[in-house]
């Protein structure tokens, strides 16, 4: 089995923030009291989130020592890989290389902090880049 949750995050009408750090504990913190450790891993859905959260969150969820974390965290992002894409084909033949490259870059992303290698400092600059 594979589990497909969204993470931890204050609802869409609370007042409420959390920070990155807070959401990446409290959704690891959730998952390690309900979770078997033989779950083969848990792939989470962007719940909303905007792309570069997303992605921020996951990757502090693997920057958390394994311990807390014994199933592999990826991602099932839909809209958080392909929002931006979609904004910026609008329909318009001459964006389909433009919305390429962001889907490209926005799997890259996710698959980095899917290992605990994402940057978001540099992922910021590149992607301002794509949305300027």
């Amino acid at each position: 089995m594979v589990l497909k949750p969204s993470m931890v995050t204050p609802g869409t009408e609370s007042r409420d923030t959390a920070s990155a750090s807070e959401v990446a504990k409290a959704t690891v913190d959730v998952l390690s009291e309900t979770v078997p450790a033989a779950v083969a891993g848990v792939a989470f859905l962007s719940g909303g989130q905007d792309d570069i959260s997303a992605t921020l969150h996951l990757q502090l969820m693997n920057e958390l020592p394994k311990r807390y974390r014994p199933w592999p965290l990826t991602f099932s992002y839909g809209r958080a890989i392909q929002q931006a894409a979609l904004a910026a084909w609008a329909g318009k033949k001459h964006n389909v290389e433009l919305a390429q490259s962001i889907i490209a870059h926005r799997s890259k992303c996710n698959a980095e902090a899917s290992t605990g290698s994402f940057n978001e400092a540099a992922e910021r600059d590149s992607y301002s880049a794509f949305v300027a």
